[in-house]
């Protein structure tokens, strides 16, 4: 379930913006543009699914501060609307403020209307949710229109807040499909980083947000993965190195009770001994932690990087371009990206064009032939990169 457009209204500098997505969707352009905007709107979008929708906008100042600050028409509600839709599907959230009343909270946001539907176009008969402030009419199982029977947070998505999946199938896949989704902005890397040093382990297919598991993560890969493409990505990347992860020499009979904890290493020629984690630059691991994140074995419906550029070396651009071109036949990739070598890397391999954004009055606003061109990638994406893992690698904070 792939999603083909991204509608956002009325939050921060994104006024009015209708964004086609492929499978591979690379946003760039200038400081201020919007990009961040745009991504840490498609991570509200997921916070829906997780119940996490008003925390993720406190976090942020508020609706006061989220809201779009710019001049509106006269007849234009104080609201901010999150949309996208997907092939089979389309999805619709709009937000305000409450009613005022005696209380402390009362600039917390207020779902106004949530509204899904099956296709593109809304009709009566494949609406499956229209929600109205606390009362939603729901489409069941069986094509009976019900309304809701438990009482809905008013600062939260229905989605959050399902129960008996028998009756709202298509409401639980949706669900579902969006909490497997996965972003990648702030992976830590400072000299007390969690990354830097032994971890539990712990079979890990998919990496954590800010990169704490790497050494799990990337010992699954060697195991259950693509362990070939791995340590090619490394090898493009870091010449003369190769990955290894070093255990507290854990008892391989397991009749004696110990925690095995691993270490991120990589040997280097030259060098007597692997260096660990705690020694390698904030570059490098943040390398490894990108090279986990996009060849994992359990491929996410979608896999979102913010500048995953920074603090690396120019010279890693092109490998990392190949990781995510690679990805994109696997999970929906989007990347925003500062960095016009990495989009062009990715444009020379892919053919998909980045789209580009600029700032006009405050608004974002998608540049004239920026639009993108995009390939439809692998048609149904559901392939695995475990059973892939034996055939021939390819030649390729809000």
């Amino acid at each position: 379930m792939a999603i083909t457009e991204l509608s956002i209204r009325n939050y921060r500098s994104l006024r009015d913006l209708r964004l086609p997505l492929g499978r591979l969707t690379v946003v760039t352009g200038p400081n201020g543009s919007g990009k961040s905007n745009l991504y840490r709107a498609l991570w509200l979008i997921a916070q829906i699914s997780e119940g996490g929708f008003a925390r993720a906008l406190c976090r942020e100042g508020g609706l006061v501060s989220a809201l779009w600050a710019g001049p509106r028409r006269s007849k234009d509600p104080w609201r901010m609307s999150l949309g996208f839709r997907t092939d089979e599907l389309s999805f619709q959230l709009d937000c305000g403020f409450p009613i005022p009343s005696n209380t402390l909270f009362g600039y917390d946001p207020q779902i106004k209307e949530e509204t899904i539907w099956l296709g593109k176009v809304r009709r009566p008969s494949t609406t499956l949710v229209d929600r109205r402030g606390g009362v939603a009419r729901m489409l069941e199982q069986g094509g009976d229109r019900v309304e809701y029977p438990a009482t809905l947070s008013e600062n939260e998505s229905i989605l959050s807040q399902l129960r008996e999946p028998q009756r709202f199938p298509e409401l639980y896949s949706l669900r579902d499909e969006i909490r497997r989704w996965r972003f990648y902005h702030a992976f830590r890397t400072d000299a007390d980083a969690p990354v830097r040093f032994p971890q539990i382990s712990v079979q890990t297919p998919v990496l954590d947000h800010d990169g704490s598991d790497l050494a799990a993560a990337l010992q699954t890969i060697l195991e259950v993965g693509d362990a070939r493409t791995l340590q090619s990505a490394i090898e493009a990347a870091l010449p003369g190195r190769a990955l290894e992860i070093l255990a507290n020499d854990p008892d391989p009979t397991h009749r004696s009770p110990r925690t095995t904890e691993l270490c991120v290493a990589l040997r280097t020629e030259g060098c007597l001994r692997p260096l660990v984690a705690r020694e390698l630059s904030d570059g490098t691991l943040k390398y490894l932690c990108l090279v986990a994140a996009l060849l994992t074995p359990r491929p996410p419906a979608l896999i979102a990087l913010n500048e995953p550029e920074a603090s690396l070396h120019p010279d890693l651009l092109a490998p990392l371009a190949e990781l995510i071109v690679d990805a994109s036949r696997y999970s929906q990739v989007w990347v925003t990206t500062h960095s016009p070598s990495l989009a062009e890397a990715i444009e020379a391999r892919s053919g998909v064009s980045p789209i580009r954004l600029r700032l006009v009055e405050g608004e974002t606003v998608i540049a004239e032939g920026g639009t993108g061109e995009h390939d439809s990638g692998d048609p149904d994406g559901t392939r695995t990169r475990a059973s892939r893992s034996t055939a021939a690698p390819p030649s390729g904070d809000p």
